[in-house]
């Protein structure tokens, strides 16, 4: 049985969006664009998580944002970044995007690549706004490591556990674990590729266990502090 502080989407269930057309595949796992539902806006400071699939040669035009704290992850191919700061940055798996868009910026995120791109794209919301824009490239995120964002009271662990590994997960108010390769069983529910759980008061007994179902399994766990 499922614990009742813990909400499961799967990742075939995620909203399809984008420009298929344009090679642009969009899965939402919250409200996002176009697409509004009233109970499922955000988690925490969380307002996006888009798993983004560009065909070689395809991307985002240039475009704004503000007020806005931006993660892009990479699950496979290169991403490459351009903005009107004159930046040309690669990303590629392993790697961390942090845009902190303050008062306003200008960018483009593209599949320059020969090979399929597949990227996550979250956003947090700032808990103030305006401010000098702010970016950050981090390679090779280390396991165990968190990445802070306290602009958005947020941070972020990387887990890769070996087959059979218990990741204990953080006591802060809401977490929220994204199944970026392999597998994973939360008590009962075994949670694949692209599959995400939402969790609420993680540090009450009985304690949810993320158990790795196989090697090269790589865990997203967000963990937010209201």
């Amino acid at each position: 049985m499922l614990d009742e502080r813990v909400r499961v989407q799967r990742g075939s269930d995620r909203h399809r969006g984008g420009e298929p057309g344009e090679g642009i595949d969009s899965r939402y796992a919250f409200s996002f664009g176009g697409h509004y539902d009233p109970e499922n806006v955000r988690f925490g400071s969380l307002v996006a998580c888009n798993e983004e699939r560009l065909a070689p040669g395809s991307g985002f035009a240039e475009h704004p944002h503000r007020d806005v704290e931006l993660i892009s992850w990479v699950l496979a191919g290169e991403l490459t970044h351009r903005d009107a700061a004159g930046r040309t940055v690669t990303l590629r798996p392993g790697d961390l995007q942090h845009q902190s868009a303050g008062a306003g910026i200008r960018h483009t995120e593209r599949n320059a690549g020969a090979a399929p791109l597949r990227f996550l794209q979250l956003w947090l919301e700032p808990a103030t706004a305006g401010g000098e824009p702010r970016y950050t490239v981090v390679r090779s995120v280390a396991d165990g490591e968190p990445y802070e964002v306290p602009a958005a009271g947020a941070r972020l662990w990387v887990r890769r556990p070996a087959a059979g590994e218990r990741v204990g997960l953080p006591p802060a108010p809401r977490v929220y674990l994204h199944v970026a390769a392999g597998a994973v069983r939360l008590g009962e529910t075994v949670l694949a590729e692209g599959d995400a759980a939402r969790i609420t008061d993680p540090g009450r007994e009985p304690q949810p266990v993320a158990v790795a179902g196989a090697a090269g399994t790589e865990l997203l766990v967000w963990e937010f502090d209201g």
